[in-house]
């Protein structure tokens, strides 16, 4: 019996496609035809049916190819009908069960995000859309006892190019929402799809509408990601984008991730408009239209963000992590009557009530045009729109690697120990759904400390309004972390400063 439960990462499969760094491949061909045909058979029993329609689709991903061709001759004989969709997005995976003229059962993306070249996944839709954590145990269940669909016909297999359906949806949308044929004429804009699936863009929704996009960049789908990692979070991929759009005059500047499921922009003058300036605009864009509305938001955001919010007459709920924790807990926000019309994650998934609860990059990226061009007509920008969103003085961004195998277990350790000690020296946050937020008074500020959904990494954040603040924070953790074998604290103790290491530092700082 196999164990494709090592590859379950939150709701999605995802593992080493190619052998690296002296460590074997574990999502092989073989678990991935494994897995496609517990996922058909899933769908048949769900839904009562066994002439089921699904479509394949994937992104650039070095395996991509390799692995659509599996996951085709996995289903060849169980009498499907298969959409080869090919080169495309996670988001429009999701839409192939949603457009009439496709109308697919499920849908499986092979795509690994923003992951590195040697990484790959699936991910797998129904028309409720994506699988959640224990339908994915169903699947993996199935595909450990080696169950797939009786054999029973060939399946028809059809090559379609959804992305036309897709694009031409995008276009409609923004010249409805602006009014004009052609809204971007005259506009210079910048794509920059990081050698990803997302550079369709450029080509099949903004040149219709007018925009000049010939100083864009890495459109070319390439699974090695050379110019940079295809993630909008990214400090080396954002400054990329940020020096092409000044280089060139551009208006704007658009970039996604591999899968086009997250995005962020950067503002003519180089303002970079990611984590949670993403979301104040977001909020900004939707507030009007829903007031006194909840925006369900991940852990890792500002004070200054959720003061943004209630300014603007919103609520801000932070949960968990993950993106489809905030979309989950919309979407039940909504089902007990609460207007939660926008779940949004710091790392750029945007996923809105009007468009299926979908974190869309190129919807939430569409909506933005048809803001910018009204904009421009009042002779205004999207910075208008966050003027008066306040930055902390000081913020930190840190992640820890583990260093050992049982990498949870520590983890495990680590988080309730914090927890009390935070508990019995600063102020808990009461609205924390996560690992630990702690208030240091101080310091004027506060940390975040949890556990990476899916790699062996300890993320940190911290901000503060008080000079040094954020390094008397981390002075804190590193005390308590260091103590811990199996995880790596030289960034922590990197951004303190080796001087003030080696020194033991004493004065006001809290010491466990």
């Amino acid at each position: 019996m196999n164990d494709y439960g090592k590859l379950k990462s939150g709701t999605d499969i995802r593992g080493r496609a190619i052998a690296s760094e002296g460590k074997p491949a574990v999502l092989t061909e073989q678990a991935v035809s494994d897995i496609a045909s517990a996922f058909a058979l899933w769908i048949s029993r769900r839904i009562g049916k066994t002439r089921c329609k699904i479509a394949v689709g994937r992104d650039s991903r070095l395996t991509g190819e390799a692995f659509t061709r599996t996951v085709i001759a996995a289903l060849k004989y169980s009498g499907l009908e298969i959409f080869d969709c090919g080169l495309f997005s996670t988001p429009a995976a999701f839409l192939t069960t949603q457009f009439p003229s496709m109308s697919a059962d499920g849908a499986i993306m092979i795509t690994a995000s923003h992951h590195p070249k040697d990484i790959n996944g699936l991910k797998f839709f129904t028309p409720d859309g994506g699988v959640n954590s224990s339908e994915l145990n169903e699947i993996i269940e199935l595909a450990n006892a080696g169950e797939k669909l009786s054999t029973i016909s060939v399946s028809t297999i059809v090559r379609r190019d959804f992305m036309r359906l897709y694009c031409d949806a995008m276009t409609d949308a923004i010249r409805k929402g602006t009014g004009l044929f052609l809204p971007l004429k005259g506009m210079n804009i910048v794509v920059d799809a990081g050698h990803g699936a997302g550079g369709f863009f450029a080509k099949r929704v903004l040149e219709p509408l007018g925009a000049d996009t010939s100083a864009s960049q890495f459109l070319e789908p390439d699974g090695t990601f050379p110019a940079h990692p295809p993630n909008p979070e990214n400090a080396e991929a954002m400054q990329s984008l940020k020096s092409r759009v000044t280089e060139s005059g551009a208006d704007l500047g658009i970039i996604f991730d591999a899968d086009v499921d997250r995005c962020a922009v950067v503002t003519s003058d180089g303002t970079e408009v990611n984590r949670c300036r993403l979301i104040a605009l977001a909020a900004a864009m939707i507030l009007p239209e829903h007031r006194g509305a909840t925006i369900v938001t991940d852990s890792v955001t500002t004070e200054g963000l959720r003061r943004f919010i209630e300014s603007r007459g919103g609520v801000q709920k932070r949960f968990r992590r993950g993106y489809r924790n905030v979309i989950d807990e919309a979407k039940r926000l909504c089902d007990s009557g609460v207007d939660a019309p926008l779940a949004i994650e710091s790392s750029g998934h945007v996923a809105f009530a009007e468009h299926y609860f979908l974190d869309d990059g190129a919807y939430f990226i569409a909506k933005i045009l048809i803001t910018f061009a009204n904009l421009k007509k009042q002779g205004k920008d999207l910075t208008d729109l966050i003027a008066d969103l306040s930055s902390p003085l000081e913020e930190a961004d840190i992640r820890l690697n583990f260093t050992c195998e049982n990498w949870r277990e520590l983890a495990d350790k680590i988080m309730p120990r914090l927890n009390g000690l935070a508990e019995r020296l600063l102020r808990l946050s009461e609205d924390n759904y996560e690992g630990v937020r702690a208030y240091v008074s101080h310091a004027d500020g506060y940390f975040i400390v949890r556990t990476s959904v899916h790699d062996p990494v300890l993320p940190i954040y911290i901000e503060s309004d008080k000079v040094g603040g954020a390094r008397s924070i981390a002075r804190f953790l590193y005390s308590f972390l260091n103590g811990f074998t199996g995880i790596d604290c030289a960034p922590l103790a990197e951004f303190i400063g080796e001087d003030e290491i080696a020194e033991n530092v004493e004065g006001d700082d809290v010491a466990p």
